[in-house]
């Protein structure tokens, strides 16, 4: 018995609300419902991908830079709720990041 079935017996009444983010099967990450930013900037005249918007918890923010990082073979980092990587691979980002669940927005140029 699990913690979910002991608390229905407890309060029978009670009505879960259901969350606003679903995890998917695949990944375990949480998919919000607003879209994730995907914008170009170019710092110190290198050019980077920034992806912001991401709400679910700190670790899934961080396995989520980590696939990234992997599917491009790139650097980058998350810092301030935005997953910095090193180069111009908005296309290929938005397109794995779809195929995840996610919905992407892209900004800019």
């Amino acid at each position: 018995m699990d913690l979910g079935d002991q608390l229905k017996k407890l309060f029978p009444d009670h009505q879960s609300e259901e969350p606003d983010q679903k995890p998917t099967e695949a990944t375990g990450l949480w998919i919000s419902d607003e879209p994730l930013i995907c914008r170009y900037e170019k710092r110190k005249g290198k050019p980077i991908t920034i992806i912001s918007g991401y709400d679910g918890n700190k670790q899934d923010f961080k396995d989520l830079t980590r696939q990234i990082q992997q599917l491009l073979g790139v650097g980058g980092s998350h810092k301030q709720e935005e997953i910095i990587i090193q180069g111009d691979y908005r296309d290929r980002i938005m397109d794995f990041l779809k195929d995840l669940g996610f919905k992407v927005k892209r900004v800019g140029g």
